[in-house]
């Protein structure tokens, strides 16, 4: 999901890692582990932190949902779709600050009135 957010291929991401783009396809779909060396080093390419990659896991007894838990699910629950990831493109586009905030207003407040409505 980040590597595609980012628009890189599964070439130049192999080739930055130090592996075979079909390493990466099987490191992608879960075939083949991945080392907590290689771990750091995607999270270093893809420029998020290790944790990005356990978002979403069930959580231990002993941890508790802070508030960057749950903003990085909510990124992570957005750009797990095509829908997400172009919605996210398209208003980084935008340059007027106040046109991105009545966006965001507009988006909340139509998510509201659906969640109302279910």
């Amino acid at each position: 999901m980040r590597r595609l957010m980012l628009q890189m291929s599964q070439e130049v991401f192999a080739a930055e890692l130090g592996v075979t783009f079909q390493q990466v396809q099987k490191y992608e779909k879960g075939v083949n582990r991945v080392s907590a060396s290689r771990l750091q080093q995607a999270a270093y390419i893809l420029q998020v932190p290790v944790q990005f990659f356990f978002e979403g896991l069930p959580k231990t007894e002993t941890s508790s949902k802070s508030r960057e838990d749950a903003s990085y699910a909510l990124i992570s629950d957005l750009l797990s779709s095509p829908d997400g990831i172009a919605l996210a493109k398209g208003f980084m586009q935008i340059e007027n600050r106040a046109l991105r905030r009545h966006i965001v207003k507009l988006v909340t407040q139509i998510g509201a009135s659906d969640a109302v409505k279910k």
